[in-house]
């Protein structure tokens, strides 16, 4: 053997001795206890009897913002419209479901301004314009 040569037996040796040692536990059964098992992490609101609540249509409302304003960057016009409309869409869902008269008038002229981002003739001024503080329109309203 010169240098660092390994021989072809010895190569092969290995990942054929971890191959049978795999096969041999595959006959194994593991019991792993739910709780034992981390929870996914979601931002969304969970379903709960908080829904219709202010803070969780709250919640709602500025997760469709965050997960718009995410989708938003970096598009064309177009994309721009289609987004500014899908968000309008969502906000008014939420409002929909809020017990809170003035929180429902609030979300519902954030869907508003949406509408109007979406037919705007220059979509990327309401996004650097409007957009920018469009969250703020629900401020007082999540108690």
């Amino acid at each position: 053997m010169k240098g660092n040569v390994v021989p072809q037996r010895r190569r092969t040796a290995v990942p054929t001795a971890m191959i049978a040692a795999l096969i041999s536990l595959s006959a194994c059964e593991l019991d792993v206890s739910p709780s034992a098992i981390p929870v996914p992490f979601s931002v969304a609101p969970a379903p709960s009897a908080s829904v219709g609540q202010p803070a969780y249509v709250c919640t709602a409302v500025y997760k469709i913002l965050t997960d718009g304003a995410l989708k938003l960057a970096g598009n064309g016009e177009q994309e721009l419209r289609e987004t500014f409309a899908a968000m309008s869409a969502d906000v008014r869902e939420a409002a929909a479901t809020s017990i809170d008269a003035a929180q429902k008038e609030k979300i519902e002229a954030i869907a508003a301004s949406l509408d109007r981002g979406a037919a705007a003739e220059d979509p990327k001024a309401y996004l650097a314009g409007d957009f920018e503080s469009i969250g703020q329109e629900l401020d007082g309203t999540c108690t």
